[in-house]
Parts: C-alpha cells; sequence; structure tokens
C-alpha cells in the first residue's frame, strides 16, 4: 500500500519576504540555502528544509484551517498514493503535478488541514 514516509518539508506564506528572511537568518540564526525558487527563502535545515514564502492566500482570511502553513510530506509514489486516497473518499485540493520538489499533490485531512505529499527518490 503506499504510504507516507514522514514530515519532509516545512514551509510558511509571509507577508514580508526580506523581512522573514532576515529575521530567520539575523535573528533566529538559520542560514541561507544556496538555491531557493523564485517567491521563497529556503534555510538550509537539517533533516528537513524549512522556508518562507510569498502568500498564494489572503494571509488576512481566518476563514480556512492552516491557511499559511505548508505541511509537505515525503512519500514512495505520489500518482499511487493519491488514486489510494481518491478511492478512500478523501478530499484532494489538487491531483498530481510536476512541481520544484517533484511529483506532488494535495488532499484536506478530517479536520480542514490541507496536506502536500511528495515522491521523495
Amino acid at each position: 500500500m503506499p504510504h507516507l514516509t514522514g514530515p519532509d518539508f516545512i514551509g510558511i506564506q509571509v507577508p514580508d519576504l526580506e523581512a522573514a528572511r532576515a529575521f530567520y537568518s539575523n535573528v533566529v540564526g538559520l542560514t541561507v540555502a544556496d538555491r531557493s525558487p523564485p517567491g521563497a527563502v529556503v534555510f538550509d535545515t537539517q533533516p528537513i528544509p524549512f522556508a518562507v514564502r510569498t502568500p498564494v492566500i489572503d494571509l488576512g482570511d481566518p476563514a480556512k484551517l492552516g491557511w499559511g502553513i505548508a505541511l509537505w510530506f515525503g512519500c514512495d509514489d505520489a500518482d499511487a498514493l493519491h488514486d489510494h486516497l481518491v478511492e478512500k473518499g478523501v478530499a484532494i485540493e489538487f491531483p498530481p503535478k510536476d512541481g520544484p520538489f517533484g511529483r506532488y499533490f494535495a488532499f484536506r485531512d478530517p479536520f480542514g488541514y490541507t496536506i502536500t505529499a511528495h515522491t521523495v527518490a
């Protein structure tokens, strides 16, 4: 059976990317990674990468649980896990697609949180 392997990436959405970069690097002491995708700052954290990014939603709207926080879990096969969850009646936020961290999709847990699963090589 396809399964999650555990937390693999943590990202938070922030209204001011440069202020977040300054806080997490200058105040908290994290090292900025060598490469970050557009609109994000990835830090060289181990064992789980951490990033801040520009918002993709309205951070001032508290109507949706978990807005502003991205929870990514590695999995052995994003497409197979997606199909399995569909069969189980789990709400899918968006179907599998290719992205900066490989093949990924998102589903909603029973509490309203959106979880992103991506294939880890």
